[in-house]
């Protein structure tokens, strides 16, 4: 039997008739736009000022992007973009060298993030992908830390200078310990809202592949 469509009964008459309706193209796009207003809360996050020092969207960027990315954009698409924000601000904000040796140790770091990133499932839960992002912070300030004791003169080379410049930092300016909970704390809220919103993005689309589709007959009767 045909579906004779009447006015107002499109929907109904493609249901009846079995008729599944694709979606695809419009997945395609949210999966475009997922990345672009990642980065665009990064670039803005980023400016100095706006949010309070050390408090950015970074490391929650380069995580969520080991996690959701394909595999190579999840490796230039961050990086590209953490390069085009310090060259802008070296430029415009700070007055300095465009590039520096100490910003290759930022990219090792956030390029660990990736990776670590890269070892969860998007399917993942959003405590488990959050709690995934801090272990990510904790290694980022690790890792940044270190590299700057190494560096600097002020830091002795030694336990004791180690210790200091992952608490109290160089006298004369603000304790790194405060940079490490700033880290945390942008790093659990950026990744927390990011993680949410994909995860109710992906709601809707695990119905749609779960609805049975209808049958396109009735299965006839036994006869005596």
């Amino acid at each position: 039997m045909r579906c004779a469509p009447g006015p107002g009964s499109t929907p109904s008459c493609l249901s009846s008739c079995g008729i599944r309706v694709s979606f695809a193209p419009v997945k395609e796009k949210s999966n475009i736009c997922a990345p672009i207003l990642l980065l665009v809360a990064f670039a803005l996050t980023r400016w100095p000022e706006l949010l309070p020092w050390n408090f950015s969207a970074a490391y929650a960027l380069a995580f969520c992007a080991g996690v959701y990315f394909p595999k190579r954009l999840a490796w230039w698409l961050p990086l590209a973009a953490l390069l085009a924000t310090d060259i802008l601000m070296n430029i415009g904000y700070y007055h300095v060298a465009p590039v520096s040796g100490y910003m290759l140790v930022n990219y090792a770091a956030y390029a660990a993030l990736i990776g670590l990133g890269r070892r969860f499932s998007a399917r993942a839960s959003w405590i488990k992908l959050v709690g995934g992002s801090l272990l990510g912070a904790i290694l980022f300030y690790l890792l940044t830390n270190t590299a700057a004791w190494l560096q600097n003169p002020a830091y002795s080379k030694t336990m004791a200078g180690w210790i200091q410049a992952l608490t109290t930092g160089v006298p004369g300016f603000p304790p790194t310990w405060m940079f490490f909970w700033k880290t945390l704390l942008s790093s659990g809220l950026f990744t927390g809202l990011f993680v949410g919103a994909m995860k109710l993005n992906q709601a809707p689309e695990v119905e749609e592949e779960e609805e049975p589709e209808p049958a396109d007959a009735k299965p006839e009767e036994t006869k005596a």
